[in-house]
């Protein structure tokens, strides 16, 4: 009888836990404190006196809360429980490729409005909406040609390929510390980690720069949205690979990881990777292929 509970089996049923419901109503909250912030910027009141700021900002804390109570859980569950058996990892790993797949799509759609615009830039196609706005059509929003008239766009071989040899040498050290962990060298991993983590920090800082020179904006013509949604997004995820790849380096430096198992360096490595392919693509389709005449920033 002493046996009869025992785990005959390699799969990990989660214990009761009450991040979801935490998670669930923090993104809820977010959500609200949002969309109140958003009516105020337009004359909107807040919700019983409090204003969309604070409720987002309170949603938003509970976010960040919920994703490090339960990714602390995670952690235990792996490195303290040994519930993480390979075939956990396995489907863990498939958990990982079906996020970068969508996070893919995601990407799609800006390529996708990039390339409608930048292919078909004289279709006479009434928009939805252009009569209020006093537009009857793309073409004159860009001139019917690409990049539209009047848009001063970047030189590539100058900032954005920095950035792209910045990047690109990110990838092959976060590829040193994989393989320095799967052969048991800490301080391999260690500093691959450290050198991917001021890389990406690099690319930030040089991205900002760029903005900040760029010469156009965000709003009030098509080059602009779409060249800012597309390589912002980007820039974002930048940051996000950043965040985890400290967070491996702090995890790396209390001893967790083995040749064995490692699942958290390998998807923060794999996201890592997806990050500097879609920089690829954005640098050879937006900086190359659509570069009009080059600034002189």
């Amino acid at each position: 009888m002493a046996n009869a509970h025992a785990n005959q089996h390699d799969y990990h049923l989660v214990d009761p836990s009450p991040w979801p419901a935490v998670g669930a109503a923090a993104a809820f909250l977010m959500a609200v404190g949002a969309i109140v912030l958003m009516k105020s910027l337009n004359g909107g009141s807040g919700v019983f006196g409090i204003q969309g700021p604070w409720i987002f900002f309170a949603g938003l804390l509970g976010v960040l809360f919920t994703m490090a109570g339960w990714w602390r859980d995670v952690i235990r569950e792996a490195e303290d429980q040994g519930h993480h058996t390979p075939v956990v990892q396995l489907h863990l790993r498939y958990g990982m490729i079906l996020f970068i797949a969508s996070e893919v799509m995601f990407f799609v759609a800006w390529f996708w409005a990039y390339f409608d615009a930048a292919l078909f830039p004289g279709d006479i196609v009434t928009m939805p909406g252009a009569e209020i706005i006093g537009m009857t059509s793309r073409n004159e929003l860009t001139g019917g040609q690409w990049p539209p008239q009047d848009i001063s766009t970047f030189d590539p071989w100058d900032l954005p390929l920095v950035n792209t040899l910045i990047l690109l040498t990110s990838g092959t050290t976060v590829t040193w510390a994989h393989h320095a962990l799967q052969q048991g060298d800490r301080k391999g991993l260690i500093w691959g980690l450290v050198l991917t983590i001021v890389l990406g920090i690099l690319f930030t800082a040089c991205q900002a720069y760029e903005y900040s020179h760029a010469g156009f904006g965000f709003s009030g013509n098509i080059y602009g949205s779409t060249f800012f949604m597309a390589t912002g997004f980007h820039g974002f995820h930048v940051i996000v690979g950043t965040l985890c790849l400290t967070v491996m380096l702090f995890r790396a430096l209390a001893g967790h990881f083995t040749p064995k198992q490692h699942f958290g360096f390998e998807a923060a490595a794999w996201y890592w990777h997806f990050v500097d392919v879609v920089w690829l693509f954005l640098f050879a389709s937006i900086y190359v292929w659509g570069a009009g005449a080059p600034g002189s920033h």
